[in-house]
């Protein structure tokens, strides 16, 4: 009796390995985002450095945002699918806390030890690194998710 209900198990276990590592029916078609998408969550991430570097810089960040809606609602609306799917993915979030986490670190660190970034060349270097550390983290979240869910080269 213990081998028939081991065996039920067993059955179990590997349809369930089996459907993990499927990919998602709803997500089979859907290609990556391109890198390029990814530019608005970068401003995002260097939003607080942008505005301390320039007083104007909140209306080319609003800006940036209505083109991004745009695009995301027009060229990229097929691959909605995968910007819901990453946005409820667990790692996603902790990539978003972990930059907010470096942004304010980074700051605290600085301004312990006496050198607070007060220029606007300081910030936008600031910028720049939060840019890039967004945008190339994001990107690979979505390599890792395509891998995840069996859906082929996320390039």
């Amino acid at each position: 009796m213990s081998g028939v209900i081991t065996s039920e198990r067993d059955q179990e276990q590997e349809q369930e390995q089996a459907t993990a590592t499927a990919p998602a029916a709803d997500l089979v078609d859907v290609k990556p985002l391109p890198v390029w998408f990814f530019a608005f969550e970068g401003v995002c991430g260097a939003a607080y450095d942008l505005c301390h570097a320039g007083s104007g810089a909140w209306m080319v960040i609003a800006a940036f945002a209505a083109v991004n809606i745009v695009v995301g609602l027009t060229v990229l609306r097929r691959r909605m699918k995968l910007v819901r799917a990453m946005l409820k993915n667990s790692r996603t979030r902790k990539i978003a806390f972990g930059l907010i986490a470096l942004r304010l670190g980074a700051h605290a660190a600085l301004g312990v030890v006496g050198a607070e970034v007060t220029s606007v060349a300081g910030h936008l270097a600031f910028a720049a690194v939060m840019f890039g550390a967004t945008v190339a983290l994001l990107y690979v979240d979505q390599r890792i998710a395509f891998k995840a869910l069996g859906l082929g080269d996320a390039r």
